[in-house]
């Protein structure tokens, strides 16, 4: 039976090409991971507030490299893809920023982040996150994109709505985080918001 509507973005839409090396324009580049961050993403997740908002740890640094391997790996796959984000001078990583949950077909993803604890508070999530939806909606045609993070995390809510992501509603008792079950905030910008 077909479908009375065909895909907003064709399969290939983001493999047909290699991932792109993105610059916010004032001091931070989104590229592809490497497995030289291995060190730099371990050390990440010893950070107690990673623990709070994100159910993974890393045990070694060899564990965050096969982390890296596969995020590399998902680029093809076109159904998440996920950038290192890098101080441009130095290198140095700063956090990570992606697109989760692709859905091609319909022009959907959830936008994902993080920050190293020594890039908190210098508005890094915030940039990265701009430069990743202009990239989406402008470059590769997205649709819609959500961003979701526990209605708790005032840090990830005031990220949300500096890059234009809408309030839409919240998602009662939806993630279980250590401490227990979590409301979360869902927020999103459409093509032409």
């Amino acid at each position: 039976m077909p479908y009375t509507t065909g895909p907003v973005l064709p399969s290939g839409s983001l493999a047909r090409s290699p991932q792109p090396v993105l610059s916010t324009g004032d001091g931070l580049v989104l590229r592809p991971w490497r497995a030289e961050d291995a060190p730099a993403v371990h050390e990440t997740f010893q950070d107690p507030l990673m623990h709070q908002w994100h159910l993974r740890t890393s045990d070694s640094e060899a564990e965050a490299a096969g982390w890296i391997e596969g995020w590399l790996k998902e680029w093809e796959g076109e159904r998440i893809a996920q950038w290192a984000v890098t101080d441009a001078d130095s290198d140095r990583l700063l956090g990570r920023v992606a697109l989760r949950e692709i859905v091609l077909f319909d022009g959907l993803a959830k936008v994902a982040y993080w920050t190293t604890a020594a890039a908190r508070g210098r508005g890094v999530a915030a940039r990265a996150t701009g430069t990743l939806t202009r990239w989406a909606f402008e470059e590769i045609g997205f649709h819609r994109l959500e961003l979701l993070h526990a209605a708790a995390n005032l840090a990830s809510c005031r990220v949300a709505a500096k890059t234009g992501f809408a309030l839409e509603g919240v998602k009662r008792s939806a993630f279980l985080h250590p401490d227990g079950w979590h409301d979360m905030h869902l927020h999103a910008r459409v093509q032409g918001d």
